[in-house]
């Protein structure tokens, strides 16, 4: 817990990616304790059209941590806390099809995970298998997808996204062996934070940003870390907007399946 006895409390949050370190103006920072360490920085609790949002920086607020050292269920596990119930994840993404330039927005709606050695579970005893056929809410990616259009933009909605260990990026024959799985996007941090969201039964959005075509596309160079800060960076006034756009038409959580993420089995420690 913070230092006082009683937190504000969310309905969404959002998880910001890199080069998107603050989305809330003038916004209560507030110290989140878990039972599974600090998160990545304070979360920031303020409001957008109307709805009180939690924003945290995935990687810190200073970029310090790297994709494989990030405290994902403590982050996750924090926002559950304030009462959030709906999460949008902005992320840059590399392509692994000429059909997604940089620049391109999309809104995957399957995963692969190729990490190792992360905390993907709350449930360390036990059976517990949540249902992970599906791993994105449906029901906010048409909302973000309705939200860009109504913004003059055509975001690509669906696609599946590989998320690989790092911090390092994939050689060209890594890259050319995911294009050829019929795989479109490649990522380091939505894996466990999917899961972990799933777990908490929270309707979970990702909104990737392309900021590079990935080395197996790539033949004249590669992947630099500078240059996806760059044209994420270039871009993320537009992805804020979007970001705003929705917030305010996500629809009510109520009934949706991500909320039966493990089908009444309860967490191991009680959320407060």
């Amino acid at each position: 817990m913070s230092g006082s006895t009683t937190l504000p409390r969310a309905e969404v949050g959002v998880i910001g990616g890199s080069g998107l370190y603050q989305l809330v103006d003038g916004g209560t920072s507030i110290e989140v304790s878990t039972p599974y360490g600090r998160p990545s920085e304070a979360v920031t609790v303020g409001e957008v059209h109307g709805r009180t949002v939690a924003f945290l920086p995935r990687h810190g607020a200073d970029h310090r941590f790297p994709p494989h050292r990030i405290n994902y269920r403590a982050n996750l596990w924090a926002l559950r806390t304030l009462g959030v119930r709906q999460v949008l994840a902005p992320c840059a993404v590399g392509s692994l099809t000429p059909v997604l330039a940089p620049g391109t927005l999309v809104l995957p709606d399957q995963l692969v995970d190729r990490t190792s050695g992360r905390s993907a579970s709350y449930f360390d005893d036990g059976a517990v298998h949540v249902s992970f056929a599906d791993p994105y809410c449906a029901n906010g990616r048409a909302t973000v997808a309705a939200a860009a259009r109504s913004l003059g933009l055509e975001p690509v909605v669906g696609a599946t996204m590989v998320v690989v260990q790092g911090p390092r990026f994939s050689t060209r024959a890594e890259s050319q062996w995911y294009a050829r799985q019929g795989w479109q996007l490649i990522n380091m941090t939505g894996h466990p934070e999917a899961v972990l969201a799933r777990e908490l039964e929270l309707c979970y959005t990702p909104v990737a940003l392309v900021t590079d075509l990935d080395a197996g596309l790539d033949a004249a160079g590669a992947v630099s870390h500078a240059e996806v800060l760059r044209i994420f960076g270039k871009n993320v006034e537009r992805l804020r907007e979007v970001l705003y756009q929705s917030v305010p038409t996500l629809p009510d959580p109520a009934g949706c399946a991500c909320g039966r993420g493990h089908e009444g089995v309860p967490l191991p420690i009680a959320l407060p």
